[in-house]
This record gives C-alpha cells, structure tokens and sequence, in this order.
C-alpha cells in the first residue's frame, strides 16, 4: 500500500514537471533573453550563454537534464539571482504555509458553526440570514476584499502597518500576518461550499436508522454522528478545496506584499525563471498531494475497510 502511495506520487511529480516545463517551453520569451537584455542582439547572447553554461540545446533535452538533477535533490538555480532554487523555497515556504493553514482555520471558523446552526435551525430566519451571508462573502473576488481592507485597515486608520516584501512575519509578530489570512480565509470561494456540504451531511446523517436508535435510547447524538456526518465531510472539503486556496494565496500574497512563494513564482514567470517556477510548482503539487494522503489515513482510520478495498 505504501509503496504504491510513493509510486503514485513521484508519477504524479513527474507528470506535472513534464505539463509545467512544456507549457514553460512554449510560452513565448527566453530566460537567458530577459536576463541579458539590451545587451546585444538577444538571440545570440542567449545561444552563446547557453553553450557557455552547457545548456541543452532541445527542450526535451533540458527537461531530462533537469530532471535528473532533481532525482538528486537538486531543483536547479535560479536563473535572476544565481541562488539554488531549493533555498529559495525553504525561505519562501514557511510564509506561504502560515497563509494558508492560517486561512483555512478562518474558513473553519466562519463555516462550521453557520453549517451546524443552519442544521438545528433550518426554517430559522437567522440561520437563513447567515447561509446567505455566508454565500455573499464567498463571493467577493479575493483582490477586491484586499484592497479594501488595505485602504480601511492600514491607509485610513492605520491600525496595522503594511508587511514589507523582504519582511519575516515571525519576526514581526502575527499581528503583520492577520489580515492577509482573514482575507484569504474569507474570500477564497471555500466557506459557502464547506458550510452547503456539511450541512448537506450532517442532515443526512441524522436521519440515519442508527441515529434515530441513539436518539431513543437517550444517547447523545452528537457523538454518534460526528465521524461520518462531521469528519469524513470536513477531510473531504480541506483536501478538495487546498489547490484553491494555493491558488487564492498567490493573489493575496501579492496585494499584501506577502513574502511567500506565490509572491516569488509571480517574480519568477516575469523573469522567466524557469527554475524557480518548476521548483514551486512541484511543492504546490506535494502540498496538494500530502493533502490526499491525508484524507486517506483519516478515511481508513475511521473505517478500516477502505485501507483494504
């Protein structure tokens, strides 16, 4: 089982690699182009850099070389500032992980408690007034709440200073790294489909055979649903919904100057940095793949059949 986990993962790694570097490949500009401009005919510098350097000179060529470089746990150098791409993504990578675990935790705690009111309430005019709330926030385009709460928050108020893009959030405090989280976690499109599926699942759940037995036996029912009717849901929404959330954070990371590895992929595909983009992209596609393993382990702790099927 857990060989064909790694199997399945270093193919996957492999083939998004292999999409990331032909769409790279086909787009149009040249690193070594970029990198030398105005300094002579961009063609031929770049063809002289790159046999210099011993630069493959066929794209597939280039991807073998570099995919053999990454078997050996190098992800390259980037090509802007000569510093190996993988020190770039663990100095980059801590940022962009707060952002996003710190977003979800706030999609958790607006779409929780409005899916589990709504349940108990369900013809209530409040619970009504907060699933409708809830969907009117989901709405709101992540760069628009971000500018708003910039200009209200930092420029008319001045409540919080604005984060610095060489700035460590660590050494500055959580309070630098609260308003882009509430944004993303607010606006990421996540909290009204968490709270629709789960209040979806937990009305289905209590009307169970097994929960009307616990409820007439005086057995708190709570306790009875809360795996299949509140866990497996909630596994299921986090892992479906972090490639959204990746992709949310790179927008916020740039309205907030926010010193991550979205901020930095943005620097690196207007450099055409190669490296760099591929390097993030592997991370991003691990991140969202650890988040699959973990709705597994989750799903096979909580039914064991599911480990053997």
């Amino acid at each position: 089982m857990a060989a064909r986990e790694l199997a399945l993962t270093a193919l996957l790694l492999v083939g998004v690699s292999l999409v990331v570097f032909v769409i790279l490949h086909l787009s149009p500009g040249d690193p070594f182009s970029v990198l030398l401009e105005g300094q002579g005919s961009g063609h031929a510098v770049s063809t002289s850099v790159r046999e210099a350097l011993g630069v493959p000179t066929t794209w597939y060529g280039r991807y073998l070389a570099w995919l053999g470089n990454m078997a050996h746990g190098n992800l390259g150098t980037s090509i802007r500032t000569g510093v190996p791409v993988a020190s770039e993504i663990a100095r980059a990578g801590p940022s962009t992980l707060y952002l996003t675990l710190g977003s979800l935790l706030v999609t958790l705690l607006l779409a929780v408690p409005v899916a589990l009111y709504s349940t108990s309430r369900t013809a209530g005019a409040l619970a009504r007034a907060l699933t409708l709330a809830v969907y009117l926030v989901s709405a709101v385009p992540v760069f628009w709440l971000g500018y708003v709460v910039i200009y209200l928050v930092i420029h008319r108020f001045g409540v919080f200073p604005l984060l610095s893009a060489s700035a460590e959030p660590a050494r500055h405090g959580w309070l630098y790294g609260l308003l882009p989280i509430v944004v993303l976690g607010v606006a990421n499109g996540t909290v009204s489909e968490v709270t629709r599926h789960l209040r979806g699942e937990i009305g289905r759940v209590l009307t169970e055979d097994y929960i009307r037995t616990a409820r007439a036996k005086g057995a708190p029912v709570w306790r009875h649903a809360f795996k299949e009717g509140f866990l497996l849901p909630m596994t299921e929404m986090i892992a479906a919904k972090i490639p959204f959330v990746i992709g949310g954070a790179i927008i916020v990371e740039q309205v907030f100057n926010w010193p991550g590895l979205g901020r930095m992929a943005w620097q690196a595909a207007q450099d055409r940095d190669f490296p760099v983009i591929l390097g993030i992209a592997l991370v991003a596609a691990a991140f969202v793949r650890l988040a699959s393993l973990l709705r597994s382990v989750i799903y096979a702790g909580v039914n064991p059949r599911t480990a053997t099927e």
